[in-house]
C-alpha cells in the first residue's frame, strides 16, 4: 500500500475510533441517565404505595368512626324512644294494680298480655327493668324519695320501691324511686338537727 493510502487507514481508524468513543461516552451517559430515571421512578413508585397505604388506612379509620358514630346514635334514638314508653309502662302497672275486681277478669288479662309483650320486646332492645328492693342503695341507680330509721335492715338498704326504674345498655333511662334504712345513732340525728 501507498503511504497515502495507509494514512487514510490510519484516519479512518483514528476517526472511527474516535467514533466509537463518543458512541460509548452517549451509550454511558444515556445508560446513566436511564438508570437515574429508573431510580427516580422507583422513588415515585414508593411514594406512591405509601401514599396509597396511608389513604387507604384513613379511610378504614374513618369507616370504622362513621359506623360507631351510626350505632351511638341509633341507640341514643332507641334511648329516647324508650324513655317516651316508661310512662306507659307506669300505666300499665298502675291500671292493672286498680282492677283487681273479678268483673274486670277478662280485661285484666288482656292488659297483663300486652304489658308483658311490651317488656319482652324492651328487653330484646336491652332495657332492663331495675326493681332494687332490698339491694343496697346506689345513688347512680336510684333516687332516695324518704328514709326511714330502723335497726332491722342495714344502713343504706333500700326498704320500698315506689317507682321501677330503667337501664338501657348499662346506662340509667329512669331511676329508681326508694325508701332507704338508716340507722338511728348520734351521727344522723346531728345531721338532721
Amino acid at each position: 500500500m501507498s503511504e497515502k493510502g495507509e494514512k487514510r487507514n490510519a484516519e479512518n481508524s483514528g476517526a472511527e475510533e474516535m467514533e466509537q468513543s463518543a458512541e460509548a461516552r452517549t451509550e454511558s451517559a444515556d445508560s446513566a441517565r436511564i438508570e437515574a430515571d429508573m431510580t427516580k421512578l422507583a422513588a415515585d413508585l414508593d411514594e406512591l404505595r405509601q401514599t396509597l397505604q396511608r389513604r387507604q388506612a384513613d379511610f378504614e379509620n374513618y369507616r370504622k368512626r362513621i359506623e360507631k358514630e351510626r350505632s351511638e346514635d341509633a341507640r341514643r334514638t332507641t334511648a329516647r324512644l324508650i324513655e317516651g314508653i316508661i310512662p306507659i309502662l307506669d300505666g300499665f302497672e298502675q291500671a292493672l294494680a286498680a282492677h283487681k275486681e273479678p268483673a274486670y277478669e277478662g280485661y285484666r288479662k288482656g292488659f297483663e298480655l300486652i304489658y308483658k309483650q311490651l317488656l319482652e320486646n324492651l328487653g330484646k332492645l336491652g332495657v332492663e327493668r331495675v326493681d332494687p328492693a332490698g339491694r343496697p342503695f346506689d345513688p347512680h341507680a336510684h333516687q332516695a324519695m324518704d328514709r326511714t330509721e330502723t335497726s332491722e335492715h342495714a344502713d343504706g338498704t333500700i326498704l320500698q320501691v315506689f317507682q321501677p326504674g330503667y337501664m338501657f345498655h348499662g346506662r340509667v333511662l329512669r331511676p329508681a324511686l326508694v325508701r332507704v334504712a338508716v340507722h338511728a345513732d348520734a351521727a344522723s340525728k346531728d345531721q338532721v338537727n
